[in-house]
């Protein structure tokens, strides 16, 4: 059963990674009119405000779906993981004002080889070889899609890095908290979080007036956009991610994410006619092999090869 569950958690997680990395190129259109942090605080303020209202009318499901959750446990789990969630996404805003989007995109895909790492000393779980060596393969994927290249080091690398170490952070303490809270009510205040910080940034480094500002929401490329990444790429997303990973460990959640530089890449070949070159396509397969191998044990891998020798 605990097979099912964890097959169920993969394929949930890449559906995730699929939209996340599908909706790259609708964010990166908006956000030539729409400031950054503007848009993330309309994006996970709608999506906080749809958890809430969800929590509202359906208040005795929500509340059933963990009995035992202390309501204090969400609040802090929810906090904690927004702060996480809007560093991330802000050290990686601010990496693209000094480095290359291949740098800042590969920088930020590391966060993979660090939650293995923040899983043993923050949960205890070692990382099996197979995890390890799946690992190990997607960076290497990663290096060779985002072709970035690391002759000079800057301030932009040094930003994407600590994006990737908040990131990573956000997926542990998501596999330490949603065994212990109210999914709901955990996702809804980490959103909310991540809403009231970006629009503290906005007011900070942006001009913040245009989230009042009626026209910005009358074109149609800032509308689609927010209205697709704040149901589907935001509140449904978060809600799945933190439900399965109760069935599954955080170093294959962060691994199944490296898939979403993939589907982002694809996403440019299907709807802006950008070719993916040989160097990516091999990248792309480095990251699809690392994370099937993370999932089949090296132990049972040597049972095929046990099998295979012992036939005539």
């Amino acid at each position: 059963m605990f097979y099912n569950k964890r097959w169920i958690a993969d394929f949930i997680l890449i559906m995730i990674t699929f939209v996340w990395g599908t909706t790259f190129v609708l964010v990166q259109d908006a956000i030539t009119t729409f400031p950054p942090f503007s848009f993330l605080a309309v994006r996970f303020g709608l999506a906080a405000l749809l958890l809430f209202l969800i929590i509202r009318f359906f208040r005795n499901r929500t509340e059933k779906e963990n009995p035992a959750t202390d309501p204090r446990q969400n609040w802090i789990g929810g906090f904690v993981l927004g702060i996480f969630l809007f560093l991330g996404y802000a050290f990686q805003t601010f990496s693209l004002l000094y480095t290359t989007s291949g740098k800042s995109g590969f920088l930020t895909g590391v966060s993979v080889a660090l939650v293995p790492v923040f899983t043993y000393f923050i949960l205890g779980v070692r990382i099996k070889l197979s995890a390890a060596t799946g690992v190990l393969l997607a960076i290497i994927g990663l290096y060779l899609l985002a072709f970035a290249d690391f002759s000079d080091i800057n301030r932009g690398d040094i930003l994407a890095f600590l994006c990737a170490i908040f990131f990573a952070l956000q997926i542990v303490y998501t596999g330490k908290f949603s065994a212990r809270t109210s999914v709901f009510h955990l996702v809804a205040i980490q959103l909310a979080t991540v809403a009231l910080l970006s629009f503290f940034s906005a007011f900070t480094f942006e001009s913040w007036q245009q989230i009042l500002h009626p026209r910005i929401y009358e074109d149609p490329t800032v509308a689609w956009a927010l209205m697709i990444t704040s149901l589907f790429a935001t509140a449904f997303a978060f809600i799945a991610q933190t439900h399965v990973q109760k069935f599954t460990t955080p170093t294959r959640v962060a691994l199944i994410f490296t898939m979403e530089p993939v589907f982002a890449a694809l996403a440019d070949y299907w709807w802006q006619g950008v070719t993916l070159t040989g160097r990516s396509f091999i990248g792309a397969i480095l990251i699809l092999c690392g994370m099937i191998l993370a999932e089949v044990p090296l132990a049972q891998l040597s049972v095929f090869k046990k099998r295979a020798k012992d036939k005539p």
